[in-house]
């Protein structure tokens, strides 16, 4: 299994006089000269470096790229390019906003390419800026290779014991290791974060504007810990939890998901043309032999990109984020099994890539012909390399393991009864997201051991910002949301949208206008404000 589950005319901006770097409160011996990272020139240009990676760009989108360390303890020891891009302000600008889709490994780029017209009240005063972080999209992004040395999420059948088990993922790490550089052992939410303050530095921005979603939530909250000087505007939606271990929120994740799709197929069958069957018990077992069958045999998109089970748990997981997908989700897989077509489901995770250079294949999904404009053809010279279609799983697993103090080890192996357990566990809150979730968690056992700065953080103190939870929410339950608020202490406001689907800014009009109310004029609600779901 591949693990996914997945410049023109130039405008300077050069940073004399934006002042000097300022500490993180990350570690406990003197940082090194960061300077030179700094007070790097920063161009913004057009996105010819993209070459044809994205199917479509905005007509105003710009890109560039920001050099960070590898090791940030070890800056002289390498340094990598993260790519940015921005949609600019259309009015009086006040600063930047930089945003995070969650993951960890979604890709900002293309994101923000996809959905600018949705941040379109935003631009009224920012420039909305994506970014794909350390190890994920066009930032050196981590892969495993082509995956034929790779365990898969059921994985052969042949492993007897759980030491055999934890052998092949710490073999699958040195795999993915040597295909992915050294990045790989620096892309956790701490590093992630430091790269953060560097962009904000370099925009020339004194405090970080930033809203993330998912995962982001999570990064948010790391840099209010380590940065608090250079808090700004922050809202975080869909909140992530700071103190429980992988295991345990992962496990929760694949219950909430199995829900949200036990909701979704007894919809679907209760409409005509469920291309599940007409019964809710049918719809359930034939999304499972769905899965099972596209591990043995995938189907092929027209542009030569294998559909996988695992694939098909990756869109499902990511389209029951919210009610409003269910009607494409149905239609994308009447396409899947009827025409044997996956594209409209690849286009759900992210994980589609670009039609072959013959132009067979995918077409595009289209657009509005005066705000988008079809890709060109990258320099020589500036061009990046499209992710891997691996790369949002590795991405995923490696900075979550990163994360995590907690995570399995190889010490872990030698405890039959606690992995027969956790199989059974796995399987139980989810026979569909169970298994995807299992493996993340022993892939862990490969990785270097993860940081226990995230379960420290505790009373930042920073200017207020906002957490948004939602009630309904299948993928970071609405509990966390009052625990990372606790956590985080004075300075954290919740917003309580009592609806339905995973964060709630792209979804409530309600939640929407108090975020950009937050975020354009600096108007927050009071902790504990509510959004209904009719609103």
């Amino acid at each position: 299994m591949r693990i996914r589950c997945v410049i023109g005319s130039a405008v300077a901006l050069t940073l004399a006089g934006v002042g000097a770097p300022a500490a993180a409160t990350d570690g406990d011996g003197p940082d090194p000269d960061l300077t030179p990272i700094y007070q790097q020139k920063f161009t913004w240009s057009d996105c010819q470096m993209l070459g044809d990676a994205l199917e479509e760009i905005p007509r105003d989108m710009q890109c560039g790229k920001v050099t960070v360390p590898l090791d940030y303890a070890a800056p002289d020891k390498g340094t990598i390019e993260l790519v940015l891009n921005r949609i600019p302000a259309s009015g009086k600008k006040r600063g930047s906003l930089l945003l995070n889709f969650g993951g960890p490994g979604a890709p900002g780029v293309a994101r923000v390419a996809d959905r600018a017209k949705e941040f379109g009240d935003l631009t009224k005063s920012y420039d909305v800026v994506g970014f794909d972080p350390r190890g994920v999209g066009f930032s050196s992004p981590a892969t495993c290779g082509d995956g034929n040395d790779q365990p898969s999420t059921a994985l052969d059948g042949d492993e007897n014991t759980a030491a055999d088990v934890m052998d092949k993922f710490t073999k699958a790490y040195e795999e993915c290791k040597k295909h992915s550089g050294p990045v790989l052992q620096h892309m956790g939410t701490i590093n992630v974060s430091r790269d953060l303050d560097v962009m904000r530095h370099i925009l020339g921005d004194k405090k970080l504007n930033f809203l993330g979603f998912s995962y982001g939530t999570r990064l948010g909250a790391v840099y209010t810990a380590q940065f608090p000087k250079n808090t700004g505007r922050l809202v975080l939606d869909g909140v992530d939890t700071l103190t429980e271990p992988l295991a345990e929120s992962l496990l929760v994740g694949a219950q909430g998901q199995q829900t949200a799709l036990d909701n979704f197929v007894s919809w679907c069958a209760h409409n005509e043309g469920c291309p599940l069957g007409a019964n809710s018990r049918d719809a359930k077992q034939n999304i499972a032999k769905l899965v099972t069958t596209l591990n043995a045999k995938p189907v092929v998109a027209g542009n030569g990109q294998e559909f996988t089970g695992d694939d098909l748990v990756l869109s499902l997981r990511e389209a029951l984020n919210g009610r409003g997908n269910w009607p494409y989700l149905s239609q994308a897989l009447t396409s899947l099994i009827t025409d044997d077509d996956p594209k409209s489901l690849l286009r759900i995770s992210g994980s589609l890539l670009p039609p072959d250079p013959d132009g067979s294949g995918d077409e595009g999904r289209g657009g509005i012909s005066d705000v988008r404009v079809p890709p060109r053809a990258a320099r020589a010279e500036e061009a990046v390399k499209p992710p891997p279609d691996d790369n949002f799983g590795i991405a995923l697993t490696a900075v979550n393991c990163a994360d995590d103090p907690d995570r399995l080890t190889i010490a872990d192996s030698q405890d039959e009864a606690k992995f027969e357990r956790m199989a059974r566990e796995y399987a139980e809150a989810s026979p569909i997201f169970g298994p995807a979730a299992l493996f993340q968690v022993r892939m862990c056992a490969g990785f270097p051991a993860g940081t226990d700065f995230v379960r420290k953080i505790k009373n930042v103190h920073t200017p207020k910002f906002l957490l948004v939870g939602t009630r309904g929410d299948p993928a970071t339950p609405y509990r966390w949301t009052v625990e990372t608020a606790k956590r985080l202490g004075d300075s954290a406001v919740v917003l309580d949208n009592k609806g339905e689907g995973h964060a709630a800014y792209f979804s409530s009009k309600c939640v929407k206008q108090k975020v950009d109310d937050f975020l354009l004029y600096g108007t927050l609600v009071k902790s504990g404000s509510s959004c209904t779901s009719e609103n």
